[in-house]
């Protein structure tokens, strides 16, 4: 079977279809960007952008992965860059512990993805079911409009 990560096709072998998406990205290739938290596809700390779209990588079988374009955290970089969204948690000093790092950073990219433009409410919407123990939702939510700041300026480049 053979998966498109951050850029790259990657061939696997002997392993079973119905593997866990999340299994292979940390076990296999040591991407260690998504997070096994809950194991059920509720806390987002092991979303990754499947096609675009922000997954939860932990109930997504292997096979569901073949021919479709899966981003890590890893693979958000571009020529040495932070992505954004990265810069916009760094700016903001936005993790603490760093567990739900992952899914709202991945959950965040694929909403400023469609639509860069997007509200506050907006994001409080689509990080509602990211889970973050360590309470900094507000330095998260400043870090997303740091992310909209820089991807405007970005645009106006």
């Amino acid at each position: 079977m053979e998966i498109k990560v951050n850029g790259h096709l990657v061939a696997l072998s002997n392993i079973p279809p119905d593997t866990p998406l999340l299994y292979v990205l940390r076990n296999d290739l040591q991407l260690n960007g998504p997070k096994y938290g809950c194991g059920l596809g509720e806390c987002g700390a092991c979303t990754v952008l499947i096609d675009g779209v922000a997954a939860r990588s932990c109930s997504i079988p292997l096979s569901a992965a073949q021919g479709k374009t899966i981003t890590t955290l890893e693979g958000l970089s571009q020529e040495g860059h932070l992505h954004p969204v990265q810069q916009g948690f760094i700016d903001e000093q936005a993790a603490q512990c760093g567990y739900c790092t992952n899914g709202m950073i991945m959950t965040l990219v694929a909403l400023f993805e469609r639509d860069p433009q997007a509200s506050e409410q907006q994001i409080k919407n689509e990080l509602a079911f990211n889970l973050c123990r360590c309470g900094t939702h507000l330095e998260i939510l400043a870090a997303a409009q740091q992310a909209k700041r820089l991807l405007a300026e970005r645009g106006a480049q």
